[in-house]
This record gives C-alpha cells, structure tokens and sequence, in this order.
C-alpha cells in the first residue's frame, strides 16, 4: 500500500474511551522463537490498552488499527516471532507510514519507549535497497562534513572567531546587525550559577536553508561559540534505519563541540541529549531561561502587539517535554496564542515530509485551518523541519500568517526595541 491508498477517515473513539476500529489484538509477547530485532524489554512492555490511540496522528487519518501505535507494535511483535516475514508489505508499508513524533510516549501508562522501538524497527527494515532512496541520499550528503561546510560558507550562517564561553563582549561585534539592546539586556548567567562554555550547533538543515537563526542566536547571546568544522549529529541517520551511525556520530560531534550544546532544532535537542546525557544538550528556550535571559522590546504589527503562535516540536515536546520555555519567551516580546494542536504533529517529522509528501500535507492540514481560525500574525517553530513544513503549508494557501523560528522572532523584538529607542521613544518593557 503506498502513501496514496490510505484511507482517510476519523476515528470514532475519545481520548477518554479509546474504540478500536478493528478488534484488538491480544496483550503480552508473542510466543515463539525471536528473531533477535527488537529488545525484548521493550517490545514487552505494552499491555495494548489502546491510550495512544487517539494521540496518533496516522490512526486520525485512517482510523486504522495497523496505523496506530499499539497496531505497529503488533507487527513488530509478528516481525520478532516470524508469524510475518520479514518482507511483508505491511511491515515495509507501517514502518514508513509512522511520523515517528512519539506523542503516544507521554500517554503510556506502561513507559513503552516507542520511538526507540521504530528506531530498531527501521534498523531491521530499512537495510540496503529497503531505505527510501531520498533517505539514503539525505544520509550521504549530510555525512561529509566537507559539504556541510560549503552551505554554511555560501548561505553565511553564524560564525565566532573565539573559543565559546570567552565572554558575551569578547567577539560580539563580529555579528553584523546584533541589536544592542539584546546585548544590553542579557546577563552572562542566572544569579548563582557560574558561566560554562556554550556551542551553538549549527544542524544539517538549518545552515542552508535558514542561516538567519544562527545569526539571531549569536545577536541574542553572543556569548556561545559556533566552533568550526561541525559535522550532522546523527539524528537523521537514526531515524532513518541506522541508529548506530547515528550514536556514532552524537558521540563524534560531543568530542568537537566544548561546553554545553546549544541546539535550535527540537529533534536534534532529543537525539543528542539520548547519547550525551540531558545536562550536556539544552534547546535554545532552556539555555535562555538557564542563563537568565530577559528578552528586549515588542513585536508590534501596525502599532498593536502581534498575536503569535507556537508550533511545537514533537521530539522536543514528547522526548524531552520542554513546552514551557518557549511559550514564556513569546509572551514576553507578543501576545501569546495558544493553538488547540500546537503539540500535534505539523508532518515534517524529519524526512517523513519529503518521503510522504502527501501524507505530511494531510497531518499539516488541520494545523493550518486552526492557525487561520486564530487571527494570528506569526506562528513560532523551534524545528527547522517544522518551520519549512510550515512555510511551504503557508505560502500554498496564500496565508498572511508568517512562520518564524523562536530566535528570529525574539531578534525581531530586541530590533525594535533599538529602533524605537533610536527614534527616542525610550527603552520598551517586556510584559511580565
């Protein structure tokens, strides 16, 4: 079944009282001798009480059993005892279908660790020829760090000519545009917490195509170093059926990057913090909040505070459960509005939006009409995926809402704070 014979209906279970379309498959592991794919441990540990159900969004799709988490951990379940081959079509076919976003992680009451089952599953499924050949490209690509060097050198990403944690004055004139008001109005750290080194990770994608993020970042906290020569952290690979290159490769660019990894991408944030512990990898709203950050000035849109969204990032939201941070960051710089699926998934999922395009436009679809309903003028993504997804999801609909990244809106604020001081209105107050 390919990505365009699914079909699309809603389910008719409640968060509450979760129905399955289709029976119900049995509890426990299946018997039998395994075939050594997935940890036992974890393929173990779900009970199919079906809370993940309407958390799903393939099985909103669809309403399709299969298509939903406790329906892939069967199939996983027949892939492990050999009740299935190992070239069935539905295991190919559900293994691609999944977004990988894991929002049936916080709704288990059992623990099951989905996303590292997918990863196992992919490992197994996705050998040679069984990767999608974009994925396999994407993977080539990113893996030579030469490359990855020529678009940042020709897209002009951030840059510091210093060792990271050398000071927020050390450096700081050698970002072209920085706001001073940004400078002026970031403390090296929060009261009582002693200054570490901080890199900025630059990100496979980002470099290239948004470049202007890291430049915000280094504007707003010029303190944090963006070391030379970084190379892809590994995510895509284990999201894409090689989770032991992806390991090596959190583990190679945790050797190169000193101090604490700054990161603006939620799905990298969750990937390395996996290998390199949680207190060596923070996303850029935890290390704001963790240095004491206070954002300067106010987005405005003709003369009124701009209404902005946030769009959370699956991995960042259901791996590493920050969600707080960023919404205080908005509101401190806009009037903040609460999307009623901003922790949904947009459909990017990494490289789900290029491998399915027509499923990751149907996930996005409802985002996008609430994203209208709501009048607003920006709609915030902390995940590069996330922010094309919804650029491109935007643009298609000739919307007027513009889609920023996190840094970009709160450089935005600190600009017009300089503006208007420049036009001697005074220093503006954040809200709060």
């Amino acid at each position: 079944m390919t990505a365009e014979q699914h079909p699309r209906r809603q389910p008719r279970e409640t968060a509450g009282s979760p129905v399955p379309q289709e029976p119900a498959p049995a509890s426990g592991p299946a018997p039998g001798p395994r075939l050594g794919v997935f940890d036992k441990e974890l393929l173990d540990r779900c009970i199919s009480c079906g809370f993940c159900l309407p958390a799903c969004p393939t099985y909103a799709l669809t309403g399709r059993e299969p298509s939903s988490p406790r329906g892939r951990i069967t199939l996983m379940r027949a892939l492990e005892s050999g009740d299935l081959p190992p070239d069935d079509p539905t295991l190919a076919e559900e293994s691609s279908f999944c977004l990988g976003c894991r929002a049936c992680e916080p709704v288990c009451p059992a623990g099951v660790q989905y996303g590292a089952l997918l990863e196992q599953w992919r490992d197994h499924q996705w050998q040679g020829r069984g990767r999608p050949w974009i994925a396999r490209l994407l993977m080539a690509l990113v893996s030579r760090p030469a490359l990855l060097r020529l678009q940042g050198l020709v897209r002009r990403h951030a840059r510091s000519g210093r060792r990271p944690g050398a000071g927020a004055g050390a450096g700081a004139e050698a970002e072209a545009g920085a706001p001073q008001a940004a400078r002026r109005d970031a403390p090296e750290t929060a009261p009582g917490r002693p200054a570490e080194p901080a890199s900025l990770l630059l990100g496979c994608v980002e470099r290239g195509l948004y470049p202007a993020v890291s430049r915000a970042v280094r504007a707003l906290r010029p303190e944090v170093g963006v070391p030379p020569g970084q190379g892809c952290c590994g995510a895509l690979h284990a999201h894409n059926g090689d989770s032991a290159a992806g390991a090596a490769l959190a583990r190679e660019l945790g050797e190169r990057l000193p101090g604490t990894i700054v990161t603006t991408a939620g799905g990298c944030a969750a990937h390395l913090a996996h290998h390199l512990g949680r207190d060596r990898v923070r996303e850029l709203s935890e290390y704001l909040e963790l240095v004491g950050h206070r954002p300067a000035g106010r987005v405005t849109v003709g003369g009124r505070p701009a209404r902005v969204a946030l769009q959370d990032s699956c991995h960042l939201r259901n791996g590493l459960g920050v969600t707080r941070q960023p919404r205080e960051l908005i509101a401190a710089v806009a009037e903040y509005v609460e999307l009623p699926n901003a922790g949904g998934c947009c459909g990017a999922a990494g490289t789900y939006s290029m491998l399915r395009p027509a499923d990751g436009r149907a996930v996005l679809a409802p985002k996008l009409e609430a994203i209208e309903a709501a009048d607003v003028d920006y709609v915030v993504a902390v995940n590069p995926g996330c922010l094309r997804q919804l650029r491109q999801g935007l643009r298609r609909g000739g919307s007027r809402v513009r889609a920023l990244h996190l840094a970009e809106l709160l450089a935005l604020a600190a600009r017009e704070a300089t503006d208007a001081k420049g036009r001697g209105q005074g220093p503006q107050t954040p809200a709060g």
